[in-house]
């Protein structure tokens, strides 16, 4: 797998950033009965937390280009927890939460950066269930925050 997601990476010109430290009383990962919980990661742009709100001062490109760069986070939080992608067996699901004024209905547009980008890493492995909500607010003023489920071997 870990191999598969190497190639998949550099062929998309992406690289996994180090897994960001959480930002207030909480872990990054818990793993419990053969599942790892992650937990919201935001999105980051060299170094910088993307912000914004979708449908106000951000466009769906913008809130696509966020959902990927939390899923790449995600990825990254996985390798920390297990010390490698060797465990991962599959992504169950995903949770999506886009900073979206309200007239804005696009949610599951912008996940699919998300989960397009985890389907080109793990193939069918990354195929997972998800939910895609609007909120007011997210942590930092972020554009995106996403979480997952993760199936992994013993």
């Amino acid at each position: 797998m870990t191999e598969r997601i190497d190639r998949a990476l550099a062929e998309l010109g992406l690289a996994l950033p180090p897994a960001a430290a959480p930002v207030a009383a909480y872990v990054p990962a818990v793993a419990a009965s053969g599942l790892l919980h992650i937990s919201g990661q935001l999105p980051f742009d060299n170094g910088m937390v993307m912000t914004g709100r979708l449908g106000e001062d951000r466009d769906l490109a913008y809130g696509v280009l966020a959902a990927q760069r939390c899923a790449l986070m995600l990825v990254s939080q996985i390798k920390a927890a297990l010390g490698g992608l060797h465990r991962v067996e599959r992504i169950v699901k995903l949770g999506v939460f886009v900073n979206s004024a309200a007239s804005f209905t696009d949610q599951p547009k912008v996940a699919n950066g998300a989960s397009e980008l985890l389907v080109a890493l793990f193939g069918e492995a990354g195929r997972h269930a998800r939910s895609a909500v609007g909120v007011a607010s997210l942590p930092l003023g972020a554009a995106v925050e996403v979480d997952a489920v993760i199936q992994i071997a013993p």
